[in-house]
This record gives C-alpha cells, sequence and structure tokens, in this order.
C-alpha cells in the first residue's frame, strides 16, 4: 500500500464545466468528515463537491458520495479509480462548476473518473505517494543532562514527528519505523542506565 505525504492538486474542464480535483492527506473517518466540511465551505459557489476516501493499513474502510449528481456517476468513479491505486489514508474531493452543457450519466462518469486519474498520476510524479510503512508512537521524559545523549541517539533511527517540551524535566514524542521500536528503546536504555521507560 502507498500512502499520500502532502496535498496534490489539478484542475480539468470538460464541455465548460470546470472539475477541480484535491488528493487529501486524511487518517480517520471523523478526519475525512471534517475535510469535506471544509471543502463544502471553501467551494460554496460549486455546484457539487463529490468525495471518495481509503483509509486503514489494509485500505479497508473506504467511502464516497456523488453529492447531488445522479447515483454511480460521481463518487463511485472516483473510489474505483482510487482502489485501483493501491494508495490508502487519501481522500479524494472533485469539485465541479456547472458550465451549462448536461454531460449525461456517461460524460459524468468519464469526467469524474479521468479528473481522479489525472489527480492520482500527479500525485505518483511528484512523489506524493510513497510505501507505507508502519509506525508507532514513543513518549518518554527525561533530565536535560541525559537529553543530550538521548537525541544524538535518534540520528541512528527513522524518527518522524518528533516533540519536545521543556518544563523541569525534558518531555519527548514522537514515530519511530515499528521495526525499529525494540532497538530504540534498548538504545535508549542503554544511555539511561534504564532511567528511561518508553510510554
Amino acid at each position: 500500500m502507498k500512502i499520500l505525504t502532502k496535498k496534490v492538486q489539478i484542475e480539468t474542464n470538460v464541455k465548460g464545466s470546470r472539475f477541480f480535483a484535491e488528493a487529501i492527506p486524511c487518517q480517520k473517518q471523523e478526519e475525512a468528515r471534517a475535510i469535506l466540511k471544509a471543502q463544502k465551505e471553501k467551494y460554496a459557489d460549486a455546484t457539487h463537491v463529490v468525495h471518495a476516501f481509503v483509509l486503514g493499513k489494509a485500505g479497508e474502510v473506504m467511502g464516497m458520495s456523488d453529492d447531488g449528481e445522479p447515483g454511480g456517476t460521481a463518487g463511485r468513479p472516483v473510489l474505483d479509480v482510487l482502489k485501483g491505486s493501491g494508495a490508502t489514508d487519501i481522500m479524494l474531493t472533485v469539485t465541479r462548476w456547472f458550465g451549462g452543457t448536461l454531460l449525461g450519466t456517461g460524460g459524468l462518469v468519464k469526467a469524474y473518473g479521468g479528473a481522479a486519474k489525472e489527480l492520482l498520476s500527479q500525485c505518483q510524479e511528484s512523489g506524493a505517494l510513497e510505501e507505507y510503512v508502519p509506525k508507532k508512537e514513543f513518549s518518554f521524559e527525561c533530565d536535560y543532562a541525559l537529553y543530550k545523549s538521548v537525541k544524538r541517539a535518534f540520528d541512528e533511527f527513522s524518527i518522524d514527528g518528533l516533540e519536545e517540551n521543556y518544563s523541569d524535566k525534558v518531555l519527548a514524542n514522537g514515530r519511530i519505523v515499528e521495526a525499529q521500536y525494540a532497538a530504540f528503546c534498548e538504545r535508549l536504555k542503554n544511555i539511561s542506565a534504564g532511567a528511561i521507560r518508553l510510554a
């Protein structure tokens, strides 16, 4: 599976109708609802804001909506393209401004599916899609003096989303590649003589 790492957008025009397609990183259904709500507010002048999403480690959670277009002509073709891409934790929205010419059901399927295809190939080309690597969250606290040594050890591991809060002690949290978690725990235990416990 691949995951989307950054937002990507493209625009297409079909017989005067404007289709603005966006790929947005998304991990939870609540997040998908919030993104959709924000898109509808942002594009309040649009005729339709169609969406589809695929979430979960195996792409097991899916959803879509035609947003007023004839059933099966908008959300379904977007979701089909998304499922065929092997991507997860991704939401696609295709916003349409009606241009005055009716496209018919076949034309709508082609327009929405085509916008989704073009968008996903843009995601691929721009390097926004990358192989999914399971990660585990961690957090710990330690003294300032010890943290300097700990921080040097971070360079040996694949860590992202690191946050550091400084108060009477340093509280650090972030994500590490799951396969490195046991070695990471062991390394911190050795540096701190057992004082650091990962939560």
